[in-house]
């Protein structure tokens, strides 16, 4: 069993190492499911904000308390939101893991979480300015 200690990796055996690795993975896939689930609320905020504006443009469109543009916004700020969260947690998870496994590589789900963000921020930015 591994202590709070850090350790030495070439000090752990095989079957703690593979275990860490095995750990370090799930982080990787728990991070893409944050990455998913924030990509699609980005997604079908923004489609909603662009299919309503086509069909409100076709007929009177009515007054509404909220309209496709506002719950656009909103689905949009969710999804960006849970990219936040999902990044926070697996900085935090792998710090963690970092004590007992120094020779973790980088994680490349980082760099996907942080292309989804940014395409989610132009996606707000362009309902924002009525794009």
């Amino acid at each position: 069993m591994l202590s709070d200690q850090p350790q030495d990796a070439t000090m752990l055996s095989l079957g703690n190492r593979l275990a860490l690795e095995r750990t370090r993975i799930a982080y990787e896939r728990t991070l893409m499911a944050w990455v998913r689930t924030g990509a699609s609320m980005i997604t079908f905020g923004f489609s909603v904000y662009k299919f309503f504006s086509f069909e409100m443009e076709k007929t009177d469109g009515g007054a509404s308390v909220i309209g496709p543009r506002e719950f656009g916004i909103v689905l949009i700020l969710i999804g960006l939101t849970t990219l936040a969260t999902g990044r926070i947690e697996h900085r935090r998870d792998l710090r963690q893991l970092a004590k007992h496994y120094p020779e973790m590589p980088v994680s490349g789900t980082r760099v996907v979480q942080t292309l989804v963000a940014v395409l989610g921020a132009l996606a707000l930015l362009a309902v924002i300015l009525g794009v």
